[in-house]
């Protein structure tokens, strides 16, 4: 695969899922909020945050092999350093997905049955928090690819 292709699919890649993350966090998610009871939203927007974040996992992992195959092919330039701004935006939301979801989300069960020293509702805005960094560096890494 060429450097041209790689740049392509990437490309692809993160506007698709940029557009993930933006359906999910401002449609998905507040829609179930808006039909229906808050218990069963719940637990359909659970239910979304985790595909999204195994989706996210797949995806961060194929633009990191993209991103840095990509470095290490463009012909006639110089050698690009091993950590670019898209390699560091990918490992971003790699880190906020592992940290939002897989770290939070845990204590938020925890704190919703009573354990844990945070509120359910102070988890629940850091891990919103980190949701909403993920989609901001998605985008900008949707924007830096598609900049050529």
């Amino acid at each position: 695969m060429g450097p041209s292709l790689q740049r392509r699919v990437a490309s692809v890649l993160a506007g698709l899922w940029a557009g993930l993350l933006l359906g999910i966090g401002a449609i998905g998610a507040p829609a179930g909020f808006a039909v229906t009871t808050a218990e069963i939203a719940g637990r359909i927007a659970g239910h979304m945050f985790a595909t999204e974040a195994y989706v996210s996992l797949a995806v961060a992992m194929a633009l990191l092999l993209l991103t840095r195959k990509a470095i290490a092919v463009e012909a006639g330039e110089p050698a690009a350093p091993a950590l670019n701004t898209n390699v560091l935006l990918v490992l971003g939301t790699l880190f906020c997905t592992i940290t939002g979801y897989f770290v939070i989300q845990p204590m938020m069960a925890a704190a919703r049955a009573g354990a844990g020293s945070l509120s359910f509702g102070t988890l629940h805005g850091i891990s919103a928090a980190f949701f909403v960094l993920k989609g901001l560096l998605v985008f900008a890494l949707a924007w830096r690819l598609t900049a050529r």
